[in-house]
């Protein structure tokens, strides 16, 4: 019941603008330093359920905030865990103004008689957000982060490209890439040539490296990694057809998520699957393998960066 509320939060929270917009006007997506400065102020209204905290930070400096939603929000409880994040990729926006309303509108109504719900779901639960995972890729508005790269394995002296797709850095599979060259080596391996550029090495990145670190250290039952676009949904196995031990499970969630937002839910063995071509080196498939976690991906809207939210 509880993980079914928080899905039909952050399903509905991409068709509801924020209050600072107008019907008239281009929707205005956050920036780092306007996400940084709204996480700031919420943390001061509400430190009784919200925390806010760095867990790393960029190749350029800045911070990868983690928001926690919780009623003990300073302790460890031994509470379901769940995990959401957005903007692996930096020219994917949406997602950040998902997890931003969801943070608003489950802090802002924790107190509401009206909607006891929330109150049950925050002292029962214990909700991490991570916002913005390439601050540095949001603020160039690039694909991938900005780090510098040398190379394939890092073995050139002279940097060949810049950035790294995040959500191709991840250790799992990272190396499948060598069994298959056409469909993934080559443009994984290529800096100039792609940007699904996986780096030298799995978890060569701030990034990855950072949120490999906070999951290692919690449990999450369920994760939602953000993109867009599409209005697809997708859960492990992501490179491949081939069912995981808990098929049952991810498409009994993924489709009351389905049942939310009105997506269409990727199930193993579709027919469609080879036309999303998979993903090598995901957070899903990581979360998954490393920690058990049901980790999907939902890919909002119909365009990269709409500029009308509706």
């Amino acid at each position: 019941c509880i993980s079914l509320f928080l899905l039909s939060s952050l399903s509905s929270a991409y068709s509801i603008p924020s209050s600072r917009s107008s019907s008239s006007e281009s929707y205005q997506y956050h920036t780092y330093q306007s996400l940084t400065t709204e996480l700031q102020s919420l943390q001061e209204n509400y430190s009784a359920i919200l925390s806010l905290s760095s867990i790393g930070k960029t190749y350029e400096g800045r911070d990868l905030w983690m928001v926690k939603l919780s009623d003990n929000v300073v302790e460890e409880e031994d509470e379901p865990g769940v995990l959401f994040m957005a903007a692996h990729h930096g020219n994917e926006w949406p997602g950040v103004e998902i997890c931003l309303f969801f943070i608003r509108y489950m802090v802002e109504n924790y107190e509401n008689n009206s909607l006891l719900q929330i109150r049950e779901v925050i002292n029962t639960t214990q909700i991490y957000l991570l916002p913005m995972v390439n601050p540095d890729g949001v603020t160039a508005d690039t694909r991938k982060n900005c780090a510098p790269n040398h190379g394939p394995f890092g073995k050139s002296s002279s940097v060949t490209s810049y950035g790294v797709n995040l959500n191709r850095n991840y250790d799992d599979p990272w190396f499948l890439a060598y069994l298959s060259p056409v469909r993934y080596y080559l443009p994984m391996i290529l800096p100039d040539a792609s940007f699904n550029y996986r780096g030298p090495y799995p978890f060569s990145e701030n990034e990855t490296k950072a949120v490999k670190s906070f999951a290692e250290s919690h449990e999450f039952s369920i994760s939602i990694s953000y993109h867009s676009y599409g209005e697809f949904i997708i859960y492990p196995w992501m490179h491949t057809t081939k069912q995981t031990p808990d098929e049952p499970l991810f498409r009994s969630v993924g489709e009351n998520i389905s049942a939310f937002n009105g997506y269409y839910l990727f199930v193993k063995n579709d027919r469609l699957i080879p036309l999303y071509g998979g993903t090598l080196g995901s957070s899903e498939n990581w979360l998954y393998r490393e920690k058990g976690t049901l980790a999907y991906t939902v890919e909002v809207g119909k365009e990269r960066r709409p500029s009308d939210p509706q």
